[in-house]
């Protein structure tokens, strides 16, 4: 019974020449929207990822999904032009039944499916970019970014595959989003140093570097009163912000810093710590005489 319903739906209990024009029917339709597909449907698909600015990297798979779905509407309308209505709805069926069940089996494949869609077209950061995320705990360069996860290679040469949807559904922070990055640094100075002077000093180191912006221009604010010193809080800022340049200049900036205080004598003082107490100790005559031994 089901081979003869799917012979009517097919109209090969029609007579060979009913299948035959249906078959011509539907390869005409087919090629025709084919071509028109490829002609026209492809190159606007092109041109709107063009205007959204799309990476390289992702036009491919999300071309190649829109390609697997054009596909499936010509066949789909191919199948009615030639006849095949009912046909074409029983296929639709059992099609629906077996991607709910890949759907149910798969939710996580589909969940970072869906997050790799969103990295994609909201761009939250590109190859090549600094990223942490995870409260800070992870960091690293981003070396690939497919539909399922995206692969970051830590300061420590590690390659760490991450789900997409990790990255969606928490914070991640993008240092280098911008074309300009504003770093800290706090330089402890000592309680009886002049901090007009330090402050004077902090402040011509960052204009003196030459990777420093000049605009917007170097700040210091006391921010802090510690045991041992006085926080103050150097604020510059750097262009084309990669995590190799932040970590050299960082580092070079705070040498010179260094260096003038002690050529200055300002001093960046250590914490420490005051005991009190006393010691008891008896002497060796009361020990040879029997006495006990102080504890």
């Amino acid at each position: 019974m089901v081979l003869e319903g799917v012979l009517v739906d097919l109209g090969l209990a029609q007579g060979p020449a009913a299948a035959i024009d249906g078959a011509i029917r539907f390869l005409v339709a087919f090629v025709v929207l084919l071509l028109v597909g490829r002609a026209l449907v492809l190159p606007v698909l092109d041109r709107a990822f063009e205007s959204r600015d799309l990476d390289p990297h992702a036009r491919r798979p999300l071309r190649k999904l829109a390609w697997f779905g054009l596909l499936f509407g010509i066949v789909a309308v191919a199948f009615g032009f030639a006849g095949y209505g009912n046909f074409l709805t029983s296929l639709a069926t059992i099609a629906a039944a077996a991607a709910l069940a890949i759907g149910i089996a798969m939710q996580s494949v589909i969940s970072n499916f869906v997050a790799g869609v969103f990295i994609f077209t909201e761009k939250p950061f590109r190859i090549g970019d600094w990223i942490e995320w995870d409260g800070g705990e992870y960091s690293g360069i981003v070396e690939d970014i497919s539909l399922r996860v995206t692969r970051v290679r830590t300061f420590d040469n590690e390659l760490v595959t991450v789900p997409n949807s990790e990255l969606t559904d928490n914070a991640v922070k993008n240092p280098v989003a911008k074309d300009k990055l504003r770093q800290k640094f706090v330089f402890g100075v000592g309680y009886d140093d002049d901090i007009g002077q330090a402050s004077d000093i902090i402040i011509e180191e960052a204009e003196d570097h030459e990777e420093i912006l000049e605009s917007p221009e170097p700040t210091v604010r006391l921010t802090e009163l510690n045991d041992s010193d006085v926080g103050l809080q150097s604020r510059y800022w750097i262009a084309d912000p990669a995590r190799a340049d932040f970590v050299r200049i960082r580092g070079e900036y705070v040498q010179r810093v260094k260096e003038r205080f002690d050529r200055e004598a300002i001093d960046i003082p250590y914490p420490y710590r005051t005991l009190e107490g006393g010691l008891s100790v008896e002497s060796l005559d009361s020990l040879r005489q029997g006495g006990e031994p102080a504890e």
